[in-house]
């Protein structure tokens, strides 16, 4: 009986050494997946790329702002920010500064969208939102754009349009309200009030502008924030004024 007793005890210790060697390998293999953010601000993207490669993480361009204090092709700002553990694998979201604005923001009203559009490839400007509203014109003429011709200060190098649509006599439209600068909850409620839902969110890393921009012609105007705090809405699809049906979908983007 003694000697099965020990035996027993026998067992019990070499299990619990192998339980305890599988927690510490379990351990040292969980902490040895994790590494630390690097600080790619002010970095090349080519040098952002290569220094979130060497630590096992993945880097996605995800905007470009103008910035006159930051030389293009250099990072802007980063999500996560520098400092934070993560896994391997994680990808780092950044934005590219553009430099100083220095492209003229074009006059396209009147214009259709096609002709509108090869002008601003040639500008290095790109197509941002297209939305319709019924006009007593021609369809598909541009009846206003954001950011407004010859605009200076703007943070991006993208042209939103409004384009003439016929009039639909059965739908229930409602002019777009704006949701830039609320939180997720109060943007959900207005766009409710008005029959909408919020269909899809997004976490981006937004600088400040250096500067607000010019007023746009409406309906096609969006609110600038000079102070942007976490979790506040920064963009949003369809933008503020625009021609919206009950039941439609509202795409926004989130301080993270």
């Amino acid at each position: 009986m003694k000697r099965f007793f020990n035996l027993l005890l026998g067992a019990m210790a070499m299990l619990a050494v192998a339980l305890i060697s599988a927690f510490i390998s379990m351990r040292l293999a969980i902490h040895g997946r994790e590494v630390e953010i690097p600080n790619l601000v002010g970095l090349t993207v080519a040098e952002a790329s290569q220094a979130a490669s060497s630590r096992g993480l993945n880097l996605n361009l995800e905007n470009k702002f103008y910035a006159p204090n930051v030389a293009p092709g250099h990072i802007l700002a980063q999500s996560p920010a520098p400092g934070v553990t993560v896994r391997r694998e994680w990808t780092v979201r950044v934005t590219e500064s553009l430099g100083p604005q220095k492209v003229s923001v074009p006059d396209l009203i009147g214009q259709t969208e096609r002709p509108a559009s090869i002008l601003m490839r040639r500008l290095s400007l790109d197509l941002g939102t297209v939305a319709q509203m019924p006009a007593d014109s021609e369809t598909g003429i541009i009846l206003a754009q954001s950011p407004a011709p010859n605009a200076s200060g703007i943070d991006r190098p993208r042209v939103s349009l409004l384009l003439s649509a016929p009039e639909d006599p059965d739908s229930d439209a409602y002019v777009m309200p704006s949701l830039t600068g609320l939180t997720l909850a109060g943007a959900a409620a207005r766009a409710a009030s008005v029959g909408l839902h919020i269909a899809s969110l997004e976490d981006v890393s937004v600088p400040a502008p250096a500067a607000q921009a010019a007023p746009s012609p409406a309906p096609a105007t969006r609110t600038v924030i000079p102070t942007i705090a976490p979790g506040t809405v920064v963009d949003q699809t369809p933008l503020a004024g625009y021609r919206v049906v009950k039941g439609d979908a509202v795409h926004i983007k989130l301080t993270h």
